[in-house]
């Protein structure tokens, strides 16, 4: 199994500084954060299924030497808060007011904030813009489905959007937590292109799975079962979507089909950018490409 690429990224690695900042009486995010002397900016990530800010340790210590850096693991993973459903749904409409409301405690200059989302991450972010025109410089999006088309979707995440079968699908995945956290990040990928995560990353996943009465598969389901309500606000709203966004994608995501990524990024009228021989996970299978992709961000008028 081949090691990422973060090992050949450039520049001086800077050392993450792991926290917690509290968002509402519901709400405490555990956060990672790179501080930088002189930034020329900030960079937020924000992470998917079933990951935590572990993922993007190591990229944030590269980009420290340049940026400031923060990530924070989304309500029901990692070690975040997780209230029962009927007090936060974690719909993608919540999951951008928490994206808000982290960029406010954290006192980020939107006016040169970076944000990177991916997954379930990337619909919140631009929910976010809608609302808040001024939310960012530029939002960096990929592989995931910010509209309601199921059949550019695998099968098992058709299953979690199809409430006749959401609830079954919501106990595979709890049932299967450790095929899932083994094989995820390598599904589809062919075994020549396999990569390896850290160690710190792995037993962060495994850890986090079960914490609190909620696990991220509970909050997977929740976010899915707002999930078409939400893709339909984003489509009818998309004309309002003025914050400058760039499309990054996996050419071998079987998750979500490039297909979608480029509707995205025509319709938006947005730069894409499909990643040769990549699947769901860029940042982690090519974490160099990923650094680059920020730089170029700050770049960019």
């Amino acid at each position: 199994m081949k090691e990422n690429s973060t090992a050949r990224l450039s520049g001086t690695a800077q050392t993450p500084e792991f926290g917690y900042v509290r968002i509402d009486a519901d709400i405490q995010l555990r956060r990672m954060r790179v501080q930088c002397a002189s930034p020329k900016g900030t960079v937020l990530f924000v992470h998917g299924f079933p990951e935590t800010i572990y993922a993007w340790q190591d990229i944030a210590a590269t980009l420290g030497a340049e940026y400031e850096v923060h990530a924070f693991d989304w309500p029901g993973y990692g070690q975040s808060s997780r209230p029962s459903a009927d007090r936060f749904a974690y719909a993608p409409r919540d999951y951008a007011r928490v994206l808000r409301g982290y960029i406010e405690q954290a006192g980020i200059d939107r006016r040169n904030l970076v944000i990177y989302a991916t997954d379930i991450g990337a619909l919140p972010a631009l929910l976010a813009a809608i609302d808040e025109p001024g939310l960012a410089r530029r939002i960096i999006v990929g592989d995931f489905a910010p509209f309601d088309r199921p059949q550019y979707m695998q099968e098992r995440l058709q299953s979690m959007k199809d409430p006749a079968s959401a609830e079954a699908m919501r106990a595979a995945f709890n049932a299967t937590r450790d095929e899932i956290l083994q094989n995820v990040f390598t599904r589809g990928l062919p075994a020549t292109s396999h990569y390896g995560i850290s160690d710190a990353f792995r037993e962060d996943l495994a850890k986090g799975w079960p914490s609190g009465e909620l696990t991220p598969a509970d909050a997977f389901y929740h976010y899915y079962s707002y999930f078409t309500r939400d893709q339909q606000y984003f489509e009818s709203n998309l004309a309002k979507l003025n914050t400058p966004v760039s499309v990054v994608w996996g050419e071998q995501d079987i998750l979500i089909s490039k297909d979608m990524g480029e509707e995205l990024a025509s319709r938006a009228h947005a730069p894409l950018r499909i990643l040769a021989g990549i699947g769901h996970f860029p940042h982690l299978q090519d974490s160099a490409a990923t650094v680059a992709e920020v730089r170029a961000a700050f770049e960019a008028e």
